[in-house]
């Protein structure tokens, strides 16, 4: 059995604290641990598996495969999409990516919470039997209140073992119908987690959505290799339908059974959801960081940087982050998606990147910006390098503070040591490498006329970038 990795969400809706370039299935929201990395985790123990096929935005491969790398886990391909195509064709990818036809996906998304691992094992274990019969399997989340927030699936009479025949996949409901549902005890809520051969899969798609079947092929036939990552034909990936794997195949097939899962299971889609599954203290605050409260209950407060202090309020969201706050009633996280819609409209950068951006070769702090100047804090790991490049903008002053840096100015080779500097004047072909064994940090001070991330011309990079 080989696990699939779904990791394309942008989790507007845990805003600010993920972001489409540092989205929530990279940020460590209910462990020690990032939600990718749970969600590997969480298989230990569980047997017959294959290393992992993850399928990521092509913005997040870096993160993904380092974050793989810290748990000690080598997926069998890293898939990068060129663009963003709901479930149904990243599925298709792994499927055709697997060794085997007779291979069973375990398609698990890179962002649930799942708190009863034995339960969820017994789980996958059912799922794999059925899917070596051919059966296309979909685990059904035991319902607990009317859930407006999700999809469901209705079980028919007809059992396989012990999961049901799918009478139907039914939308998001209201209140009262959702109320319905539950009563009826028929409907489970569709946790977007699947099982099935490969092949069986492929066919079914065949049948149902033969053009997406088609570009995917190609667009895999098509790909090149890029370090350790597949990357699609983007001319061609980007004529493919767009679906996700309910509508393109499990609501068509006459072959899909759904699994009873009651395993504390939570898809962490909201700011409410997150304190749902977080141990609060005795006031029923969930508190995360440098928080002080007076008089406050029922609330989820989480502070990155600073000292934050909340007195006299009930069931609220604070989050406070290095270049945002956001203070919202915990009955009205779904509209964290307006504000984001607002930055995106602004064109602000809040909406999509931290003030901390992490590179292949380390990340940068923006401390400081004006019109005409800014100022980064710049860590490169060791061995990194940053691309070779000009900028037609801008000049840049380079401080060590800690550690060496070996420069390249016009092709001049330079060292560069703790507490010395040296500037690049604008126009000029240079890069800076970590050949040291610590990490490398400066002290950037731009200036010019314009000081956007776009303005590099990269001549050479070692990790693919254009």
């Amino acid at each position: 059995m080989i696990p699939v990795i779904l990791s394309g969400g942008s989790g507007t809706r845990l805003w600010p604290l993920s972001r489409s370039q540092y989205p929530k299935q990279f940020l460590p929201l209910v462990s020690e641990y990032t939600m990718i990395q749970e969600t590997l985790l969480r298989l230990n123990g569980v047997t017959h598996l294959k290393a992992p096929i993850a399928v990521c935005n092509e913005d997040h491969r870096f993160m993904l495969a380092e974050q793989l790398m810290e748990i000690g886990i080598k997926p069998a391909a890293i898939v990068l999409e060129p663009v963003g195509k709901n479930t149904a064709p990243a599925v298709a990818i792994a499927a055709l990516s697997a060794e085997s036809e007779d291979d069973v996906l375990l398609i698990l998304p890179a962002d649930h919470v799942i708190a009863d691992t034995e339960s969820f094992h017994a789980a996958i274990d059912e799922a794999r039997k059925l899917a070596e019969q051919d059966f296309l399997v979909t685990f059904g989340i035991v319902a607990t209140e009317p859930e407006t927030g999700y999809g469901y699936i209705k079980a028919s009479s007809v059992r396989q073992g012990n999961a049901y025949n799918v009478a139907k996949f039914v939308e998001k409901p209201n209140h009262e119908t959702a109320l319905r549902y539950l009563e009826s005890g028929d409907y489970f809520w569709n946790s977007g987690m699947f099982a099935f051969k490969a092949g069986r899969f492929l066919k079914e798609l065949e049948k149902f959505n033969p053009k997406m079947l088609e570009v995917c092929r190609a667009s895999l036939q098509a790909a090149k290799q890029d370090l350790d990552f597949v990357r699609l034909d983007k001319a061609l990936f980007s004529t493919c339908p767009a679906d996700s794997i309910d509508y393109a195949v499990m609501e068509k097939t006459d072959a899909a059974v759904v699994i009873p899962l009651d395993a504390g299971w939570n898809d962490v889609g909201s700011w409410s959801a997150l304190w749902d599954v977080t141990q609060k203290d005795e006031s029923g605050n969930a508190i995360k960081g440098d928080v002080l409260t007076v008089d406050t209950k029922n609330s989820f407060i989480h502070s990155s940087n600073k000292l934050v202090t909340v007195i006299g309020l009930d069931n609220l969201v604070v989050i406070e982050t290095d270049d945002a706050i956001m203070v919202a009633s915990k009955e009205r996280v779904q509209d964290v998606k307006l504000i984001v819609d607002q930055l995106k409209a602004n064109q602000r950068v809040e909406a999509q990147s931290h003030r901390k951006v992490y590179r292949p070769w380390g990340h940068y702090d923006l401390v400081d910006f004006g019109d005409r100047h800014q100022t980064k804090q710049i860590v490169v790991k060791p061995g990194a390098k940053l691309s070779v490049q000009k900028h037609h903008h801008r000049a840049e002053h380079w401080i060590v503070v800690k550690g060496t840096a070996a420069v390249n100015k016009n092709g001049e080779e330079l060292l560069v040591t703790e507490n010395e500097s040296i500037y690049i004047p604008l126009g000029v072909v240079h890069s800076l490498e970590n050949p040291g064994v610590i990490p490398l940090v400066m002290i950037e001070v731009q200036s010019g006329s314009y000081l956007g991330e776009d303005d590099i011309v990269r001549y050479k990079d070692k990790y693919g970038r254009v």
